[in-house]
């Protein structure tokens, strides 16, 4: 669990009255432990993920865009949302979007993602589309480039949501001058001030902030 932000009782009951992941989900967060070390922290949670397909669901997007694939859980439950849209999944590793590749093709929905590799700064900057829902877990410094490439391409209404806005808490905390607080904190702040957009921060997993283009 992410639940940082919770007393863990609360976050197992949370997680325990939630519909839980299926077996195919469970085998890659499971690939994605033994697979990439440390890193698989990067991973975001089961209920996480369900919320993401939810979303998706609920707004039914055409246009689907990921910054930050990683293994591909995030994109796995964005993918079995769709109702006949397309998700663009932007990464730069080809090792670690092998594995999401091969999910991808076992859960049958290989057909409905697309994967450029590659740095997001330039390779957003080629995407000419519409997007209707994007979601971003990239690199933390490059929050306010992709923030930005992303917002000239949500239509008017659209929903972008960013991970790890939350960053444990510390955001919160003035004495916390640690250079990866500092960052998460100065976007924040960009993101409130932004007069393009209406938003709320939600405490799920390590704080996830929906942002909605305003019309």
């Amino acid at each position: 669990m992410k639940a940082h932000l919770l007393d863990q009782a609360v976050a197992r009951y949370i997680l325990d009255h939630s519909t839980a992941p299926d077996p195919l989900l469970d085998d890659l967060a499971r690939e994605t432990a033994e697979t990439t070390g440390g890193s698989a922290g990067m991973q975001i949670s089961a209920d996480q993920g369900r919320f993401l397909t939810m979303i998706t669901q609920l707004t039914a997007p055409s246009v689907a865009v990921e910054v930050g694939t990683f293994t591909g859980y995030s994109s796995l439950c964005i993918a079995r949302g769709l109702t006949g849209g397309h998700l663009y999944c932007f990464d730069v590793s080809e090792e670690w979007t092998s594995v999401a590749r091969r999910h991808w093709e076992k859960a049958g929905v290989a057909d409905r993602v697309t994967l450029t590799l590659g740095p997001a700064v330039e390779t957003l900057a080629a995407f000419d589309q519409r997007i209707d829902l994007a979601f971003l877990d990239a690199d933390k410094p490059n929050y306010p480039a992709y923030y930005e490439l992303l917002m000239d391409r949500l239509r008017p209404g659209g929903l972008l949501m960013v991970d790890n806005t939350l960053w444990r808490g510390r955001v919160a905390d003035p004495s916390d001058h640690d250079a990866g607080t500092v960052v998460m904190r100065e976007f924040n702040d960009l993101v409130r001030e932004d007069p393009r957009v209406t938003l709320v921060i939600l405490p799920i997993a390590d704080g996830l902030t929906m942002v909605r283009k305003n019309p």
